[in-house]
């Protein structure tokens, strides 16, 4: 195959998707030097890429300056035209696999995306899929996507291997330059071309398994962490239950050798973690009933629901009623410091204020839709629910915070009387409770009420 004939330095990179993961792995590859094209649908996202503009926003630390180096020199150059995949030799795929209600994943995007690949790939490339997807998508779905379009002969054809990436918000180049990768191929000549390839440009170690290895261990790795913060989120309800403080405890838990106790918090979001779960047993149901897992999924999918019963309890002490008072949700993104916005825990809340008929208002700083001056959006507001903890947020100092919110703020007894107080919700332990009380605020926060 013609891949085979090239060495390293000459191999032309075709990244198909320039999200969270396709644009800094684009932008990596070819600040290495290679001749790198990125392959997206939203014209928008290709004109301002190609103008040095890094669409990602929230703090990326090197983002907006390796973009803007690598389109200057024109060793990235964005697309929206798939015809200029037919003289690639690598070409990575990294789409999302939606989990819809029924916690199936969806692959229409894939095999939409596939599609226009198997239709415009030449003989000879190496395909890797970089996106998480469930165990068996490689053979059931990613294969036939390709063969059954152009009719190539894997292994004979073009080459194929998944490689998923480790990556998170706020942490992009640096995930990806020093997070150690693993190759599930199909073959070793494209096992070892992809190790080849990713040890060299992004400095990381790289195993070579099988497909179903690699998606079972992505999958799995995210899955581990969606039960550790399960538990989590249930000790702060325990804690909450007993009247006990969940980060002392958790602090005392974690003096213990081999013990890590995750952050409870408002909920968990993000692209990952809130469907890999679903996705790692979707394919095993007819095999066996899984408990633990989606207990765990049960369980942090609650948490913003208990943030609105949080915000219940503290009405309710306050004398005041859910229907006449102002509520400010602090955050959107669902990660601090991004503007990443992907299954936010905070969207659940405000279905839940909508049906109770609770006046609110969103405001997230690196979301364009909710960035309004902070200071205007807490006007004239009685409660405040915190849901991402944004480094802007904490800068506010509780004194300033109290002289915004409404309330009558007793000077005397504060800490008895509950009578028009303004109210704070802390879903990521960012407030003292102590020094809030002081102030004359009543406070909830979660694993600490």
């Amino acid at each position: 195959m013609a891949i085979q004939k090239k060495t390293l330095p000459d191999y032309k990179i075709a990244q198909v998707g320039l999200g969270y993961v396709g644009l800094p792995a684009a932008c990596l590859f070819a600040d290495a030097g290679f001749d790198v094209i990125g392959i997206d649908i939203d014209e928008d996202r290709v004109k301002r890429i190609n103008k040095g503009f890094n669409p990602i926003k929230g703090r990326e630390p090197g983002m907006d300056a390796l973009v803007k180096k690598v389109t200057k020199s024109k060793k990235l150059v964005a697309t929206t035209d798939v015809a200029k995949l037919q003289d690639r030799d690598i070409i990575l795929v990294t789409v999302q696999t939606p989990v819809e209600d029924d916690h199936l994943p969806r692959y229409e995007h894939m095999r939409s995306a596939l599609k226009t690949v198997a239709q415009n790939m030449k003989k000879g490339a190496l395909i890797i899929i970089e996106s998480t997807i469930a165990p068996t998508t490689m053979e059931k779905v990613i294969r036939p996507a390709i063969e059954d379009e152009n009719g190539y002969e894997l292994n004979k054809d073009y080459m194929l291997a998944n490689c998923p990436e480790r990556v998170m918000p706020g942490r992009l180049i640096y995930n990806l330059t020093h997070y150690d990768r693993l190759v599930g191929a199909y073959s070793e000549k494209a096992g070892l071309i992809v190790r080849k390839l990713y040890e060299k440009v992004l400095g990381i170690k790289v195993d070579i398994t099988d497909p179903l290895t690699a998606e079972i261990v992505k999958s799995g790795e995210n899955t581990y962490r969606d039960v550790q913060i399960a538990f989590a989120n249930e000790m702060a309800l325990l804690c909450e239950a007993y009247g006990a403080n969940v980060w002392e405890v958790r602090d005392l838990i974690n003096k213990c050798p081999y013990r890590a106790m995750h952050m409870p918090g408002a909920g968990v979001g993000g692209h990952c973690i809130p469907k890999d779960s679903w996705l790692l047993i979707s394919g095993a149901r007819e095999a066996i009933e899984t408990k633990m897992i989606p207990l765990a999924r049960k369980i942090n999918d609650f948490m913003p629901r208990h943030m609105f019963d949080l915000l219940k309890m503290a009405v309710k002490e306050s004398g005041k009623e859910l229907e006449k008072i102002k509520v400010v949700v602090l955050g959107f993104a669902y990660d601090a410091n991004s503007d990443d916005t992907r299954m936010t825990p905070t969207e659940p809340l405000m279905k839940i204020l909508t049906k109770h008929q609770v006046e609110y208002v969103i405001q997230d700083p690196y979301v364009l839709e909710y960035k309004e001056p902070i200071e205007k959006a807490l006007k004239g507001a009685y409660a405040v629910i915190l849901m991402t903890a944004h480094d802007e947020y904490k800068k506010i100092k509780l004194e300033k915070l109290k002289k915004i919110l409404k309330g009558t703020h007793p000077a005397r007894n504060a800490l008895h009387s509950m009578a028009g107080r303004p109210i704070l919700i802390d879903g990521r332990n960012m407030w003292d409770k102590a020094a809030a009380q002081k102030l004359g605020f009543i406070y909830k926060g979660v694993g600490n009420i």
